[in-house]
């Protein structure tokens, strides 16, 4: 079966010329070229799976994702993605802890969790409780600060047009996905709970925590309700604990990501945005939803 290299610019940083996809293309002895976005993405169709450092050597450092697919089955049915710092921008515990003073001490733990060097449960627990007596203002207050990951829109709108199964799945707190799942258009959302007095945070969550294996299991039940195998799936995000779900998937994409989940992708975005995931798939610009 053949293969399917994708290309895709950070447009602010660069752009898809065809000389440089000529450059590369050649590289890998690719077969034919489509583009899916002028200046921005291109399928190159290679006869075999490319060589990495053929690759690399031939985007010479510029800010371009390189993607590698088979040729058939590239649109997934089901896609599961992590919420902080994958669709949207920041981690939003660590933005409420900063109403509580202590913004630079939890981001800390969070960093050291994300980079898989502590067991996710116990540091949210720790993390969580030293919020303890935190008012429920500051739930809403670092809601109004929450900005979506440019293309979060368009990766969920085109692919629920495409008839797939969306899910928003986070070792955050059901305030924030909730929100973010009505605001993006995702079909499903998950994550842990935030016990609080009617005033203010008890320091406590909900029991059991939504950890790195809770998310697995979230995709394979997808997957399984949708009647589709694992190949059909497509999982995205950035920390450690997204790591089970981005091995198991047929697309599982580190975007933006600790070193520890880039090393172990099938598939990274370093440079773009989440357009990519899309472009992964063979969707062209033109066939976007939600623009």
């Amino acid at each position: 079966m053949a293969s399917i290299l994708t290309l895709v610019a950070n447009r602010d940083a660069t752009t898809l010329s065809p000389a440089v996809i000529q450059r590369i293309r050649d590289a890998v002895q690719g077969r034919s070229v489509e583009i899916l976005s002028e200046g921005e993405a291109a399928d190159v169709t290679c006869d075999s799976e490319p060589n990495p450092a053929a690759v690399e050597q031939a985007i010479e450092r510029l800010e371009i994702d390189a993607i590698v697919t088979k040729s058939r089955g590239r649109r997934k049915a089901v896609l599961v993605a992590d919420m902080d710092s994958t669709i949207v921008t920041g981690e939003t515990l660590d933005e409420l802890a900063a109403f509580a003073g202590i913004g630079d001490k939890i981001a800390a733990i969070t960093k050291r969790s994300m980079n898989g060097e502590l067991d996710f449960a116990q540091a949210l627990r720790e993390r969580v409780a030293m919020l303890k007596g935190l008012g429920l203002s500051a739930l809403e207050e670092t809601w109004k600060g929450v900005k979506l990951t440019p293309g979060a829109i368009e990766l969920i709108r085109t692919m629920k047009a495409h008839n797939a199964t969306t899910a928003l799945v986070s070792g955050g707190f059901t305030f924030f996905t909730g929100r973010v799942a009505d605001l993006v258009g995702f079909d499903v959302h998950r994550a842990n709970t935030l016990i609080d007095d009617g005033t203010a945070l008890t320091g406590q969550t909900g029991q059991p925590i939504l950890d790195r294996y809770s998310k697995l299991e979230i995709l394979r039940e997808l997957a399984e309700a949708r009647g589709v195998q694992m190949s059909a799936t497509l999982a995205v995000g950035d920390g450690a604990n997204d790591l089970d779900m981005i091995r198991e998937a047929g697309l599982g994409v580190a975007f933006h990501a600790k070193p520890i989940v880039a090393r172990e992708a099938k598939a990274r975005v370093e440079h773009g945005n989440l357009r990519a995931l899309l472009f992964a798939q063979g969707y062209k610009a033109s066939q976007f939803a939600g623009v």
